[in-house]
Formats: structure tokens, sequence, C-alpha cells
């Protein structure tokens, strides 16, 4: 089932309510669901590889702790912040101040500043971590089973 983007976001707690959670694709939703929005944004950064790898590692705490909490919502969401580190830092990393497009619509040219390409690296390590981790593939199979 999609992502229901026609849900009223600011009045569910979706940790009272996961029924109504969709995992939907890649990073749906992942400045929509609450309480988790508010617990994981504050430490999403990815300006240098420094903080990328601080901000990655906190992420992934907070994983593993909704995972001892049995909270499949929480950790589809640190897996959305994680995907969202990966695919932004490697959108810096390739344009400048992150815009892929000109004006009239083209696609600028390609810079890699390798600043921003370790912090997607170190990303995209976490990312791998949650999205093959056995409980987390398990408790996403069984909540889409029951809620779709």
């Amino acid at each position: 089932m999609p992502f229901d983007y026609d849900l009223d976001f600011e009045g569910i707690d979706f940790r009272k309510q996961p029924e109504k959670y969709r995992v939907g694709r890649g990073e749906q939703g992942v400045l929509l669901v609450e309480p988790y929005k508010s617990e994981i944004l504050p430490h999403w950064r990815f300006k240098t590889p420094q903080i990328a790898e601080k901000s990655s590692q906190r992420i992934y705490d907070l994983f593993l702790r909704y995972q001892q909490e049995n909270d499949f919502v929480g950790m589809d969401m640190a897996r959305k912040f994680l995907q969202m580190g990966y695919t932004r830092a490697r959108r810096y990393a390739n344009y400048p101040g992150g815009k892929k497009y000109n004006h009239d619509h083209t696609i600028k040219e390609r810079r890699l500043d390798n600043e921003k390409a370790k912090s997607a690296a170190l990303f995209e390590v976490k990312w791998k971590l949650v999205r093959e981790d056995e409980e987390y593939l398990k408790m996403k199979r069984e909540h889409q089973d029951k809620f779709g």
C-alpha cells in the first residue's frame, strides 16, 4: 500500500497509532511522521564527515532503541533519515549548494565535493546496516501484512 499523504499528520501520534503508518517508497513521509520526526531530525546533519559520523551514529542508536522497544515505525523512520542523509549528502557532493538544475531547468555540471562524498559514505554504511537488519525486515513484513 502506498504512503498516504492525505492523513492528518499534525493530529496523529504514530507511536500510539502505528496502524496508520505506511512504509511507502524510499524517504516518503520522512518529515511528516510524528513524534519520530521531532526525535530524529535534530540529529540529522551532514555538513562535514565529522558531523555526519556523529549524526549517522546517533540516528543508528535511535534505530536500535526503537528496535529494543519493538517500535517498527520508529525503526523505519530512522532508516528513512539515514537514507536521506546519504541521498542529500550525495546531491551536495555532486552539485555545489545542492542544486542540480539551472534556472532554465538544464542539469548543472557535476563537481565533486570530497567532504560531502565522505559524509554520504558514512550515512550509507549505517543505512545498509539498518535496511539489511533481519529483525527490521521481519517487523517490516509483519507491519505490511497487518496494516498494508
